[in-house]
């Protein structure tokens, strides 16, 4: 069984095509004759990737892979930071080879990537605003009103779809940047009514910043998390490989065990 087999990337931030040109998209092995497997995740989703002070990837899908590379033999994965608006081309281009950054199972992401069967987390989605604010509490209420987005993640998915029928759309506010804290400080600074997202990073965020902001009403949906794969003969014989390791993460308890590290709470689908 492999131990301590992890290599860092984080200097090769992974941005837009001209610089997913700079890391290299063929396949490689380690020292060890171990295929390198790159595995991307933000820097700047606490507490599930991060970056911590001396730079390195970290968090409760990093902690999450680290425990399914424990068990795969032949295989060393390497973490790299990519932004969330570039995550699925660096994907589709072999600059990375799966995701680990709390992407939920939707079915137009199942459609056109792989996701392993087993699930590594439940995620919920709901409503942040600016502390004292009682005119919000539901999807409903955010007809009309200005709502912070970041392009194509589940959550800004759920409003564009929402919209769909909506008797008067939300007005979506897409983020250049793509980090959530930006759009948290755009609520509270009266720039969005709204933002809709997972409360664990939202707390954490709000916590580390210190903003007044609050998260409101009823959780809108639950999601299913999964790794992402290509979906090609490779990604294939990864999920093989990682579907019966997470169960085994699962019914040993090492999951749950590193949910509480990470979240304060046993986030663990069955």
């Amino acid at each position: 069984m492999k131990r301590n087999a992890y290599v860092f990337a984080t200097a090769c931030l992974v941005g837009l095509a001209g610089t997913l040109a700079g890391c290299s998209s063929e396949e490689t092995a380690n020292a060890t004759g171990d295929q390198v497997i790159r595995v991307g995740t933000q820097n700047d989703y606490p507490p599930f990737a991060f970056a911590d002070d001396a730079n390195q990837l970290t968090g409760y899908d990093v902690d999450m892979m680290k425990a399914v590379d424990e068990q795969l033999d032949g295989y060393t994965f390497e973490y790299v930071a990519v932004p969330w608006d570039s995550m699925f081309l660096a994907l589709e281009s072999n600059k990375i080879q799966a995701i680990a950054d709390q992407v939920a199972k939707t079915p137009e992401r199942q459609e056109k990537y792989l996701f392993t069967d087993e699930s590594y987390f439940a995620a919920e989605t709901v409503i942040a605003v600016k502390e004292g604010r009682e005119d919000i509490q539901t999807i409903e209420d955010l007809e009309g009103k200005a709502v912070g987005a970041l392009a194509g993640d589940s959550y800004t998915l759920l409003l564009e779809e929402y919209n769909e029928t909506a008797d008067e759309p939300i007005e979506l506010k897409y983020s250049e940047s793509g980090n959530p804290s930006e759009i948290l400080q755009d609520v509270q600074n009266g720039r969005v009514d709204a933002y809709v997202n997972d409360p664990i990073m939202m707390n954490a965020v709000l916590e580390k910043n210190e903003l007044g902001v609050e998260i409101v009403g009823q959780p809108l949906v639950n999601d299913d998390m999964g790794i992402v794969l290509k979906d090609e003969e490779k990604g294939e014989e990864l999920k093989a490989l990682i579907d019966p390791i997470l169960k085994q993460l699962k019914e040993d308890g090492t999951l749950s065990e590193l949910s509480e590290k990470w979240t304060g709470g046993d986030y663990i689908p069955e």
